[in-house]
């Protein structure tokens, strides 16, 4: 997978933080701020397109909004892309290649 941030081919908007993908989409990652961003938005498409909204990062106070159409979607799923975001988020580069295998576990 090319790294678009790296390579500065991909990067067009300096809120941008980078991108990771599933086996059906592409989800991209953008700051609140150029300077000291409390939040960060997830998207597909275009920006109006929201998946996800993590704010509070400044304050530690962190609460998770998801889109109308990601609300229902499975607790690992939604897991799997808060962790992706966040790595995209901090390290500002392309995260994953592919959302992990469903994790199943025994409770006995």
């Amino acid at each position: 997978m090319v790294d678009r941030n790296r390579s500065g081919t991909g990067r067009t908007d300096s809120l941008e933080r980078g991108q990771f993908q599933d086996d059906f989409r592409t989800y991209k990652v953008r700051a609140s701020s150029a300077d000291a961003p409390d939040s960060f938005q997830v998207y597909v498409g275009q920006r109006d397109n929201i998946v996800l909204i993590v704010s509070g990062l400044n304050s530690g106070d962190l609460k998770a909004t998801w889109g109308p159409f990601w609300r229902a979607f499975k607790p690992d799923w939604k897991v799997w892309v808060e962790d992706s975001a966040f790595r995209v988020f901090y390290s500002g580069r392309v995260a994953v290649a592919s959302a992990p295998p469903t994790i199943r576990s025994c409770d006995g």
